[in-house]
């Protein structure tokens, strides 16, 4: 009896041993073949170290890949009224190391309106396929400036669709046009070659037309607008700041350096009338003493 316990305990150990085995390979069959595929793309897209916060960033969502749609972006960014003018340089540095033939600025504004309340704009034109990556790059590096991002919208317009709509329309245009032109060509009568050449120069007229969408349609697939707005104060309607002590301090003394300021403004502006009418006060004093005072009464 004490001789077969060993046996026994060896063989429950490996019937342990077995089961356990079991129990891991289904686990490594559910790993996904592709997991370090999908990890190397997840970190390709993922912002670099030095971002201020996911807040400041915004989501990073941005369109599936859609052949024959214009993509057109717009972001909005809040930034201390210094630093706008430093982070809209930086942007128009980041289009110009793409060359004119990635990136190209289509516009640019810059508007003070006092020293708190700043706007600004830049506009680009970007090769499609570097749209989506250009745009995070300007909101980290607005991030990075200890701004952040308050509005982002990105629209498409289904241009292939237009274009083969427009080709459609160019060819039923142009079948109809040869079809008056060989009627003209057989000398109809006056009446009726008018109204024929009325039509053709109609047709022609929509030909031109139908050609100019479809090459605007081309342009739009070609490139892709982004435009970026900046902006500090209350020049960034709808966002409502943290308030610490050092802010409310310094609010307290801009209003009452604002108060001090708007008295001021007034006392200069009324001194000389005040001035004026106290002289005019001291001459009707004079004159009423030398001239209206009543003579004094003789006593007997």
């Amino acid at each position: 009896m004490r001789r077969s316990i060993p046996v026994l305990i060896l063989l429950l150990a490996t019937t342990a041993s077995c089961g356990q085995q079991q129990r891991q390979q289904p686990q490594d069959s559910m790993s996904p073949p592709n997991a370090p595929a999908t990890q190397a793309f997840e970190s390709a897209d993922a912002a670099p170290p030095g971002v201020v916060s996911r807040a400041a960033a915004g989501p990073n969502v941005g369109p599936t890949a859609a052949p024959g749609v214009a993509f057109n972006y717009r972001y909005a960014f809040r930034l201390a009224a210094p630093r706008i003018a430093e982070v809209q340089e930086q942007h128009a540095q980041l289009c110009e190391r793409l060359t004119v033939a990635r990136c190209r600025i289509t516009g640019l504004r810059y508007r003070v309106v006092n020293e708190r309340d700043i706007e600004a704009m830049l506009a680009f034109r970007l090769d499609p396929a570097i749209a989506r990556r250009f745009g995070r790059e300007g909101v980290e590096a607005v991030a990075r400036a200890e701004g952040m991002l308050t509005e982002s919208e990105i629209t498409g317009t289904d241009a292939a669709s237009s274009i083969r709509q427009a080709g459609r329309s160019i060819a039923q245009m142009t079948d109809e046009l040869r079809r008056i032109e060989a009627r003209l060509a057989a000398r109809p009568s006056d009446d009726e070659r008018i109204r024929l050449e009325g039509d053709a120069d109609r047709l022609r007229q929509g030909i031109r037309a139908a050609e100019a969408g479809r090459e605007e349609q081309a342009d739009s697939l070609a490139t892709t607008p982004m435009v970026f707005n900046y902006g500090s104060g209350d020049l960034v309607p709808g966002f409502d700041s943290e308030m610490t002590f050092a802010k409310s301090w310094r609010q307290a003394l801009d209003n009452v350096s604002a108060a001090g300021l708007g008295l001021m403004i007034i006392a200069i502006t009324l001194a000389p009338w005040i001035l004026i009418g106290l002289l005019l006060w001291w001459a009707v004093l004079r004159i009423r003493r030398r001239w209206l005072a009543k003579p004094p009464v003789e006593t007997a």
